[in-house]
């Protein structure tokens, strides 16, 4: 993942990009296969001890899903950690801290 996070006057602006392929379930190969779904199901992201932003996904969502949102407050220096976890249990989580 890449994760920019700024705080400016009292708000804090999160971005992130997620590669993830993010496959539905209803594609086929060039064998006529259907592809497995694998995709987010949830995302979790934390500034500091706190939870600013919990979603739960599907397979509507984009390869290499792209997220940005503010969120009031937020210190330069303070930690931002992002968690997704996939529908085959997979999970990642990476940081990074406000500037």
């Amino acid at each position: 993942m890449r994760i920019r996070a700024t705080a400016k006057e009292g708000v804090t602006e999160i971005k992130v990009l997620m590669s993830h392929i993010m496959e539905t379930g209803q594609r086929k190969d060039s064998n006529g296969q259907v592809v497995p779904a694998h995709f987010i199901q949830s995302v979790t992201v934390k500034l500091g001890d706190r939870t600013v932003l919990q979603a739960e996904w599907g397979p509507a969502v984009s390869r290499d899903p792209y997220l940005a949102f503010k969120v009031k407050g937020g210190e330069k220096g303070e930690k931002v950690a992002v968690t997704w976890v996939d529908n085959k249990g997979e999970s990642r989580t990476d940081e990074t801290k406000v500037s």
